[in-house]
């Protein structure tokens, strides 16, 4: 069993009993971004992985949904982030650098320009993890959206004048919570390793919730993120997947088929949970 796994902040919680041998989970642990995750379970190069909402949305016919388990908001997200030189309903034509490591945060910030902000921007795609902030001068533009680790250390640099919550903004936008990733299994893998998996991570992330002070400090020591943001944000986030956060796919995923961006019928995955 080949399990992927990332290695942001946002994870720790559903890794760290795992990690610290205190819940067995059996397989092999893989760490990639988001995109390379989303690939390698597309490519059968893993078995079981966390992956992008847009990306077990497109796959659903080759994958099982794991319930009760995501990573949402119902709100801030706080690493989820547009930060701008100008307001964002003054980008129209402006480039606007997008982190390659996420395809969701990438359809909703089409969708928050073109309906709530109506602009267009220029749309490019750079890498943007935290090694990679420094060189994001080099590209003339007026915005970037950057997630996860890089986009808390970004914030917290006070680079740009405005920052855009995507999570907030989603929030504000439709009254819905926004589920940004999901755990998600190959039919082909087998069922009861999924299910004994599935159990670990279920187990891990109660641990986790259950000690967020020491996982925070742990995130302030790996990022040099202040330990009281790194707290803040993990009890911000959301892991759980109720009928709330579906809720929120079913809209999200049904604006983008309204504008083309996903197959129309992308919403059979719900079913699955």
């Amino acid at each position: 069993m080949r399990l992927g796994r990332i290695p942001w902040i946002n994870c720790y919680p559903v890794y760290a009993a795992i990690d610290r041998g205190l819940i067995a989970c059996p397989g092999e642990r893989i760490t990639g971004t988001a995109a390379e995750l989303n690939d390698l379970l597309a490519a059968g190069e893993l078995d079981l992985s966390v992956v992008s909402a847009v990306e077990y949305a497109r796959n659903a016919a080759n994958y099982h949904l794991l319930p009760d388990l995501a990573i949402s908001c119902d709100g801030p997200v706080h690493s989820v982030l547009l930060l701008s030189k100008r307001p964002a309903d003054q980008l129209d034509s402006a480039t606007v650098l997008r982190a390659a490591s996420s395809r969701t945060s990438h359809l909703l910030l089409d969708l928050l320009c073109q309906h709530l902000w109506q602009v267009q921007p220029r749309f490019a795609t750079v890498r943007a993890e935290p090694g990679d902030l420094v060189a994001l001068g080099e590209f003339p533009h007026e915005a970037v959206l950057v997630i996860g680790d890089a986009a808390l250390l970004l914030a917290g640099a006070g680079t740009y004048p405005h920052v855009v919550d995507l999570g907030e903004a989603w929030k504000e936008w439709t009254g819905l919570p926004f589920v940004f990733a999901v755990w998600a299994a190959r039919r082909t893998a087998a069922p009861g390793q999924v299910r004994a998996v599935h159990q670990a991570l279920l187990a891990s992330r109660a641990w986790g919730l259950g000690h967020l002070d020491l996982l925070a400090s742990l995130a302030s020591e790996n990022t040099g993120i202040d330990p009281i943001r790194c707290r803040a944000y993990l009890e911000d986030l959301d892991y759980a997947l109720d009928y709330r956060h579906l809720a929120g796919l079913t809209d999200f995923f049904r604006r983008l088929a309204h504008d083309g961006r996903v197959p129309d019928g992308s919403l059979s995955f719900i079913t699955a949970a």
